[in-house]
C-alpha cells in the first residue's frame, strides 16, 4: 500500500495530528480541554518532552524540542525523523488513516517528521497470507511546507520502498533477468532511458568478471545501462553509479555456511537496487544533472561450471585476476563494471555494494564504509550528505600498501587480500579499473538488517538511495 504525503492548508475533521513547540507555553495556542492541559503539565513535570492524547476521534502527538536546539542540524533532523517512527507506530497501533503534520520551526524538520512517518510505514507483505496486520495508514498532510518539497519527499520515499522491496524479493522471484525486468519498469516510468545487455551482448564486451561469476547458475547475466540526461544539464561530464547486482550468492564453491550467511544473501544486490531507485527518483524530481547508472547482475552458484579457486580471469578491460576465493565475487563484476564506466569519460564515479563481511565487522550497521580517489571537496560533500539523511559514510585509510596485499605471482591481481583490511583491500582491487575521480561504498552492514531499527525496519532498508538523490540534489543546485 502506497503512503501518501500531500500539501494541506488546514486540519481536517477528526485528523490526528503533530504539534511541535519550543516550550510547554507555546501550547497556549491551541484549544486543550482543561483536562488536557493539566494532563500536559503532568507530563511535563515528570520531564517528559513527547506527549500522545487520545482524544478518542484522533490522537494529537505533542514534541517540544527545548532540548534539541542544541545539537546540530544532523542530530536535530534525526530527533524528529525518530519522532516519527514513534507516531507512525501509535497511528497503526490506534489504526488510525490519517495524520496531519504542523510545521515546525524549519521546513526540513517539518519534512524530517513526515519523512520518518512515511518510512517507518513500510510494510512487505506480499507473501502473507493473512493481511491482517496490514498498516491503516495511508495518508501523511504537511502544513507550512513547500508543494515541490512535498512532492519530492514523496518520490525519494517511493524509491527507497522500491529499493526496500527489490531486496526482500526472494531470488525465486528476482533473477538476474527479472531484476533488469524491473529495473526496466521503473526507469520507463520515470523517463530514465534503458539498456539492459543480455549473455551474448556480455560476451562480445568480453566482460570476464562478470561472466565468471554466471558461470555456476542456470540463469543468464544481465548488464543494466540507465541514463537521466536533462536538457541543460549543470554537469558537463556525467555523474556514473555503480551498484553490485548479485540477486543471491551462495559463494560459489568457496561455500558460505548457511546459518546467519547464506540464508539472507537475497539481499546481495542492494548496491544495484539503491543506483536503480535512486536515478529514477532524480528523473522525477527534475534534478539537472547528468547521470548514468549500471547494474551488472547474476546470482553466484557452485553449479557445475563454476568459477574455482586457482583460475584466471581476463576482465573487460584485459587485466587478469588470479581467483582465490570464488565468495569474493562482488568485486569482479564491479571491476568490469568500473572499466566500462570510462567509456563516459565521467567527472566521477561512485560505486555501492554490499561487498564485505569486514565492513560490516568494523562499523555494523550504523554507517557506510567508503574510500577513493575524488577530491576531498567531493569527500566532504558526500560526509556532509551523509550526516544529514543519517547515512553516515565513514572513511577507511587507503594507503597504497594495502594494494601490495592484492599482488599475484600468476596473474596482475588476484581478488582477496588475506586476514586484514578486508574491506580496504577489496576497494583497492577495484581502484585497479579506475582512471577517474571515485568513491566506493561498502554498505554490507547497513543494508539488510535482522531486527527491526527505527524508520529504517527490519530487512532491506534501501540504504544509498536518500544519500544519492540529497547529494545530486545539491550539485543541481
Amino acid at each position: 500500500m502506497k503512503t501518501h504525503i500531500v500539501s494541506q492548508t488546514k486540519l481536517l475533521k477528526d485528523q490526528s495530528q503533530v504539534i511541535i513547540v519550543a516550550n510547554a507555553k507555546d501550547l497556549s495556542a491551541f484549544s486543550f480541554s482543561k483536562e488536557e492541559l493539566a494532563y500536559i503539565a503532568k507530563k511535563q513535570a515528570a520531564k517528559e518532552s513527547y506527549i500522545l492524547l487520545n482524544q478518542f476521534t484522533q490522537l494529537t502527538f505533542i514534541q517540544i524540542t527545548a532540548e534539541w536546539e542544541s545539537k546540530s542540524e544532523a542530530e536535530q533532523l534525526e530527533n524528529y525523523r525518530n519522532l516519527g517512527h514513534k507516531i507512525c507506530s501509535a497511528l497503526n497501533a490506534h489504526q488510525y488513516t490519517s495524520v496531519c503534520v504542523l510545521a515546525a520551526s524549519k521546513e526540513d524538520f517539518t519534512l524530517a517528521i513526515a519523512e520518518g512517518i512515511a518510512l517507518s510505514n513500510y510494510q512487505f507483505l506480499k507473501y502473507k497470507s493473512d493481511k491482517s496486520a496490514t498498516n491503516t495508514l495511508e495518508k501523511i498532510g504537511v502544513l507550512g511546507v513547500k508543494k515541490n518539497q512535498i512532492e519530492w519527499l514523496q518520490i525519494l520515499v517511493d524509491a527507497v520502498f522500491t529499493a526496500r522491496t527489490w531486496v526482500n524479493e526472494p531470488q525465486s522471484h528476482l533473477t538476474a533477468v527479472t531484476f533488469a525486468k524491473e529495473i526496466k519498469l521503473l526507469a520507463k516510468e520515470a523517463g530514465v532511458s534503458c539498456e539492459v545487455l543480455n549473455k551474448k551482448q556480455i560476451e562480445a564486451l568480453k566482460m570476464g568478471g562478470l561472466l565468471a561469476v554466471n558461470q555456476g547458475s542456470k540463469t543468464p547475466p544481465t548488464f543494466t545501462i540507465l541514463e537521466y540526461k536533462p536538457k541543460s544539464p549543470k554537469n558537463k561530464k556525467p555523474l556514473v553509479l555503480v551498484g553490485k547486482g548479485v540477486v543471491y550468492d551462495t559463494g560459489g564453491l568457496s561455500l558460505k555456511p548457511t546459518p546467519n550467511s547464506m540464508d539472507t544473501m537475497k539481499c546481495d544486490m542492494a548496491g544495484g537496487a539503491a543506483v536503480a531507485a535512486a536515478i529514477c527518483a532524480m528523473a522525477k524530481a527534475q534534478l539537472n544533472y547528468h547521470v548514468i547508472a549500471l547494474v551488472p547482475a547474476t546470482d553466484n552458484r557452485p553449479g557445475e561450471n563454476a568459477y574455482t579457486p586457482g583460475d584466471v580471469v581476463t576482465m573487460y578491460d584485459g587485466q587478469t585476476v588470479e581467483v582465490l576465493n570464488t565468495d569474493a565475487e562482488g568485486r569482479m563484476l564491479l571491476g568490469d563494471a568500473l572499466a566500462y564506466a570510462q567509456k563516459y569519460d565521467p567527472s566521477l564515479v561512485l560505486d555501492f555494494a554490499t561487498l564485505t563481511g569486514a565492513a560490516a565487522a568494523a562499523i555494523g550497521s550504523y554507517g557506510t564504509v567508503f574510500m577513493g580517489t575524488a577530491n576531498e571537496e567531493v569527500k566532504k560533500s558526500l560526509q556532509e550528505t551523509g550526516n544529514l539523511t543519517h547515512e553516515r559514510l565513514v572513511e577507511f585509510p587507503f594507503w597504497d600498501d594495502y594494494a601490495k596485499l592484492i599482488k599475484s605471482d600468476l596473474a596482475d591481481m588476484k581478488n582477496i587480500g588475506g586476514p586484514v583490511g578486508g574491506a580496504i583491500t577489496a576497494g583497492k582491487f577495484l581502484e585497479k579499473f579506475t582512471k577517474y575521480p571515485w568513491m566506493h561504498f561498502d554498505i554490507a552492514g547497513p543494508a539488510y538488517l535482522n531486527a527491526a531499527d527505527g524508520y529504517r525496519g527490519k530487512q532491506g532498508t534501501g540504504v544509498g538511495v536518500r544519500l544519492l538523490f540529497h547529494f545530486v540534489k545539491k550539485l543541481s543546485k
